[in-house]
This record gives structure tokens, C-alpha cells and sequence, in this order.
């Protein structure tokens, strides 16, 4: 059936609709990128901030919420003492020690 055709027999209602929708192929969603229970949160931000939160997640190859949920986790141990840094980070800092860039 062609779209024309579907899109008829949809705006005409009745019992055809729910064949029509059995008709369809099951759809593929995929699935959760972590076992962990995620909460979804909106936040407020500049235009300018966001743009460099977006840049420095681009630098690293990561999407922009798991920069900030790395922020989030990173400011959180400040607050509880406990040292949450990935690996990456601190072999830049010691690479950053060893070749200090010229003033």
C-alpha cells in the first residue's frame, strides 16, 4: 500500500486503522547506553556557555551531557573528598607537567 493510500484510509478511521497498524514492521529501538538508571534534567544556559561546553565535549569526542555529567561527578567528590578523574585527564595533566607549553 502507498502512502496516499494509507494516509486515506487513516483520515477515514474505523476498523481498517488497526490492521493498518498490525500491517507495520515492529520498530527498532535501541537500547539504554548504561545499566544505570538515568534522570533526565533540563538546564538553563547561556548561549555562550553552552557553545563552550559543546566545544570542550568536541575536543574530547564526547557528547555534551556526558561532559557535564563528568563535571557534575567531578564536583561532587570535591565535596565528599573522594577523587572521581578519568584516566584521560590525568595523563594530560602529567603530559602538561612534563612539556610545560612556553609563555
Amino acid at each position: 500500500m502507498n502512502r496516499n493510500d494509507a494516509l486515506k484510509q487513516f483520515h477515514e478511521g474505523g476498523d481498517r486503522l488497526a490492521e493498518l497498524i498490525d500491517e507495520g514492521r515492529p520498530a527498532e529501538l535501541p537500547g539504554p547506553d548504561s545499566d544505570v538508571p538515568m534522570v533526565s534534567r533540563s538546564v538553563r544556559l547561556p548561549v555562550d556557555t553552552y557553545e563552550r561546553v559543546r566545544e570542550a565535549a568536541e575536543a574530547r569526542g564526547i557528547g555534551v551531557t556526558t561532559l557535564m555529567r563528568q563535571w557534575i561527578e567531578a564536583g561532587l567528590a570535591d565535596l565528599d573528598d573522594s577523587a572521581t578523574v578519568s584516566l584521560a585527564d590525568v595523563r594530560r595533566a602529567i603530559a602538561a607537567l612534563a612539556h610545560p607549553r612556553a609563555a
